[in-house]
């Protein structure tokens, strides 16, 4: 299924394209996470908390 032929298609470059933004976003989010510090980690909690209190 996922062969030369696919990837060499529109549809096959459009998922390596989505792949590549997904890899991407995930890089971002990991490096911003490792970089918080933990005031900044508990603070996002307390606020994730408060948000499903409201719902």
């Amino acid at each position: 299924m996922y062969d030369r032929k696919f990837f060499a298609s529109k549809l096959g470059l459009a998922a390596i394209a989505s792949m590549a933004a997904m890899i991407a976003f995930n890089i971002v989010s990991l490096s911003n996470q490792l970089g918080a510090t933990p005031d900044i980690m508990s603070n996002m909690l307390v606020g994730s908390a408060s948000m499903v209190e409201l719902a």
